[in-house]
């Protein structure tokens, strides 16, 4: 019998925040998007790729130089990651100010995953198995135009 101290940790489950955060109605719909797109993805990868992705947009929000080169380039990226123009599109169009929240609710979900992660990994407590949701390493469809000089429409504007 195992004992009561591990009979929850044998194996962790490190996506039991994200489900419960997609499963949470008092959540608005992007975050529970978000949340369901960011399951079962590698827990350094989900965090970097969505950091990287939220830098961008603020970027471009904030119209720094490279910013849109910055996200055309991670959305049109032939090699690049599925998983960000998943995240990226779950947001788009909704408004840039509440893109951006929704990105750092997630990246800071994301960043705890990985820290919880790390230490039951160090403290050799088993891992539930994460089993990518994608069945390609690389894009198999379309990716966005690489037009660095994209048209920002009202949704960059609205808040």
């Amino acid at each position: 019998m195992t004992a009561p101290s591990t009979l929850f940790l044998d194996p962790f489950d490190c996506d039991v925040v994200l489900l419960d955060a997609a499963l949470d109605e008092a959540n608005r719909p992007t975050r529970r998007m978000i949340a369901n797109a960011s399951l079962a993805m590698h827990l350094e990868d989900a965090y970097y790729s969505v950091r990287e992705l939220r830098e961008a947009v603020i970027w471009v929000h904030e119209g720094a130089a490279g910013g849109k080169r910055k996200l055309t380039s991670l959305l049109s990226n032939p090699d690049g990651d599925d998983f960000q123009r998943c995240i990226y599109f779950c947001l788009a169009g909704r408004g840039v100010v509440e893109m951006i929240e929704d990105l750092l609710w997630l990246e800071h979900l994301l960043e705890a995953r990985g820290r919880v992660g790390g230490t039951m990994y160090r403290g050799q407590r088993r891992l539930r198995a994460l089993v990518s949701p994608y069945v390609a390493d690389a894009p198999d469809g379309p990716v966005v135009a690489a037009v660095e000089d994209f048209r920002q429409g009202p949704s960059w504007w609205a808040d």
